[in-house]
């Protein structure tokens, strides 16, 4: 892919977020902008933590991308139905998983579970109905615990062994994985985590790979000329699949990603952005952009470890980052 080093169109961009670095008490930050397959933008800010010899964020760094994880879960859903180990979107989830309560799991599909439209909460063991499946939208880990489950069940495999299979090493992903224990590059939050093999949210990622990530369904798969995954799988999981009467003011979700259809009031998603546009935001502020109109892939990483100051609106945060984005890009017109 092509570099180019004296661009500096994304200096307001990368100025937003080295503010929303300092106002949030992260110590680390990074931007990676891909554009008609060059890299228009790599900027790279602060530590790996607050200690005094700590690492500078370089290339090699590597991010927590937490709810970010999601989209790799949702390319391994979308290729279980591509090659019919999942038979349909709509089928219900206890067809594949037996030993759930079938009262409380009642006419809940692996549609719902994907869009956060299955309103069930709580743990594996004890989970409860909030609302009926498929009447509202609620963000929530429950429905994708049930999904890593699922699709674990289906392939025989854990999820971060289908993905290095099927995903990372045809790719050539050197810089993506589960990490159970603290190293050298990796930017570390103090938690601890019991596995390194996908069930958790400890899915580390360097800001280069997240945005190749991007660049791969940008591509629809497709890179150097060679097709490793047919082109329907990363259609599929950016296409709206949130069901068709859910009320209008919710968000519209792929398999995990936000999607831009029209504004709505609850999105994550600015209102500059074009149609098609889609995104996946983390615990600790990542994001991951991809913008078909523009051809342009986005990657934003953070490190917050403290809750939100007063002054801090996150929602706010991440459109404007999408909205200045798009300005920085049509900018170069």
């Amino acid at each position: 892919m092509l570099v180019d080093p004296s661009n500096h169109a994304f200096s307001e961009l990368n100025e937003y977020v080295l503010k929303i670095r300092n106002l949030i008490n992260a110590t680390a930050a990074s931007t990676y902008i891909i554009q008609n397959d060059c890299v228009v933008n790599e900027w790279y800010s602060g530590c790996h933590d607050n200690t005094v010899d700590s690492r500078r964020v370089d290339a090699e760094s590597k991010f927590n991308i937490a709810s970010v994880r999601k989209t790799y879960l949702g390319f391994v859903v979308s290729l279980a139905l591509y090659e019919g180990r999942i038979k349909n979107l709509d089928d219900c989830v206890t067809d594949y998983l037996d030993d759930l309560d079938e009262i409380v799991l009642k006419d809940t599909t692996i549609r719902h579970l994907l869009t956060h439209t299955h309103g069930l909460q709580g743990s594996d063991t004890l989970i409860k109905r909030a609302f009926p499946p498929g009447t509202d939208w609620k963000y929530n880990n429950t429905g994708v615990n049930l999904l890593i489950t699922l699709v674990q069940k289906v392939f025989g495999q854990t999820l971060a062994l289908i993905l290095q299979e099927r995903l990372f090493l045809p790719y050539g992903f050197t810089e993506t994985g589960w990490q159970k224990e603290k190293s050298e590059k990796l930017v570390w939050l103090n938690e601890n985590y019991k596995d390194n093999q996908g069930n958790y949210g400890n899915l580390f990622v360097s800001t280069r790979e997240l945005a190749y990530w991007g660049y791969i369904h940008l591509t629809k798969g497709k890179v150097n000329g060679m097709q490793f995954v047919p082109s329907s799988i990363f259609e599929q999981v950016s296409s709206i699949a949130t069901p068709l009467n859910l009320n209008e003011t919710l968000p519209r979700n792929g398999f995990f990603w936000w999607i831009q259809d029209k504004f709505r009031p609850i999105t994550e998603l600015g209102d500059q952005l074009p149609k098609g546009a889609y995104q996946s935001l983390g615990l600790y502020e990542n994001t991951i952009l991809v913008i078909p109109e523009y051809n342009v892939v986005a990657v934003r990483m953070l490190n917050q470890t403290d809750r939100n100051p007063p002054q801090y609106d996150y929602i706010k945060d991440i459109q404007t980052f999408g909205n200045l984005v798009c300005k920085c890009v049509l900018s170069q017109e």
